[in-house]
């Protein structure tokens, strides 16, 4: 891939004590120690920026741009004055909802609590949690993914580890057991079989082979199988099967809500407004800060993977509006849910069809990113927003009334 461009992620060899512990841990084999000088090198190219290695470093010789720990104990610190909260959940991206809400997955009502979701709670260490309870958290509760499903492969079981000794500790120190809390969860998909016709379309596109027919009936998903990828939910004609929290009406509610408050922002500013899908793990700064994304000239839509794009929402994000949509997406060797990438493929070979059809294939684009360099995103969107700007506004190539399943004059 050779990336170009600022790291986010670096080793300074001043402070390195060449203990080995980020090579020993690494889920990526992307660390490793020079035979003859004994220095250790981080791999960029390997590196998935699931930041294990920085929490388990003793010295802090590595360093992170996104989520360092005075960082997020500065999140903690300020929400706790804003909200009075005292209560600390921390979530993984890949089983946490985008707006943080975590309700359903505890199964409780807890609506006075700092949310804080990092790529993996693995990477958070046993010193962080001590110190939060020092600032005022009285309860913490770590929503880790199972570990056949962990994005970064070893990270669950690592959280696992720390969070045992981290118990054993605190329960020597005085603390009771509740004052830290692990739940396991996994996002799948949420099946209705009340709208499922039986088509079985959903059994042939799944990568993961986690959907199974089922003779004189409805399919049945396993859910040991699946990861939540969203391709079936793609396929799907009737919306019978979605990836929870990000189900089809959820995110096109947001959508129009979206296309609702363009007329205002473009009549405070006339430069181009675009739209961003962006999965959840090819670009952090975006997602975690959206409001800040150039002065709202690009609002953000979160997407549980590449393979979760739905092509029809690209085309209603035009239709409600948006002068240009762009896609942020893993690579294929980036690709957290590995299998199926082909199928993200060929969703967008059908709309590039569909919208050179409409005349609108110059107001999509896709950038593969990864938070392995920080400057990269920003560079490509500044590209698309100059492109957008010089098209002419057509506001006849999208006045269309559309439908899920199909389109009408």
């Amino acid at each position: 891939m050779n990336e170009v461009g600022t790291l986010g992620i670096k080793l300074d060899d001043t402070f390195c004590g060449r203990c080995s512990i980020c090579s020993s841990i690494c889920p990526y084999d992307a660390i490793s120690e020079e035979p003859k000088t004994g220095e250790i090198k981080i791999d960029t190219e390997k590196c998935q920026f699931c930041g294990i290695c920085y929490s388990a470093c003793p010295v802090k010789a590595i360093e992170v741009i996104y989520y360092d720990y005075d960082s997020l104990l500065k999140r903690v610190e300020a929400s706790i004055i804003k909200s009075k909260a005292d209560s600390l959940i921390l979530m993984c991206r890949g089983n946490s909802p985008p707006t943080c809400e975590v309700e359903d997955i505890l199964k409780i009502g807890a609506d006075n609590y700092v949310p804080l979701r990092v790529p993996c709670v693995g990477r958070i260490p046993p010193q962080f949690l001590f110190k939060a309870l020092t600032i005022g958290i009285n309860s913490i509760i770590a929503i880790r993914c199972e570990e056949d499903f962990c994005r970064f492969k070893d990270g669950s079981r690592i959280n696992n580890q720390r969070l045992l000794l981290t118990k054993q500790v605190l329960r020597e120190l005085g603390y009771e057991d509740d004052r830290l809390r692990l739940v396991t969860y996994a996002r799948k998909a949420v099946y209705d079989t009340d709208k499922c016709v039986g088509c079985d379309k959903c059994v042939f596109i799944c990568p993961y082979e986690a959907i199974e027919v089922e003779d004189f009936a409805t399919p049945k998903v396993n859910f040991e199988k699946c990861v939540g990828c969203g391709s079936c939910a793609l396929v799907c004609p009737h919306l019978a099967i979605q990836v929870e929290g990000f189900e089809y009406e959820t995110v096109s509610h947001r959508l129009r809500r979206y296309g609702a408050a363009i007329e205002e922002l473009k009549s405070q500013d006339k430069s181009p407004l675009i739209l961003v899908f962006c999965c959840q793990w090819s670009e952090f700064s975006i997602l975690d800060h959206p409001e800040g994304l150039f002065n709202n000239k690009a609002l953000v839509l979160e997407i549980p993977c590449f393979k979760g794009l739905d092509p029809y929402l690209v085309i209603e994000a035009l239709h409600v509006g948006f002068d240009g949509v762009l896609a942020v997406v893993c690579s294929n060797v980036d690709c957290k849910l590995e299998e199926g990438y082909d199928v993200a493929e060929q969703n967008v070979r059908m709309l590039y069809r569909v919208l050179k059809e409409m005349g609108l294939q110059d107001r999509f684009a896709i950038h593969t990113g990864s938070p392995r360099t920080i400057d990269k995103f920003v560079e490509h969107l500044k590209s698309f927003l100059e492109k957008i700007n010089t098209l002419s506004r057509q506001s006849s190539s999208t006045s269309l009334t559309f439908s899920k399943g199909g389109t009408s004059a």
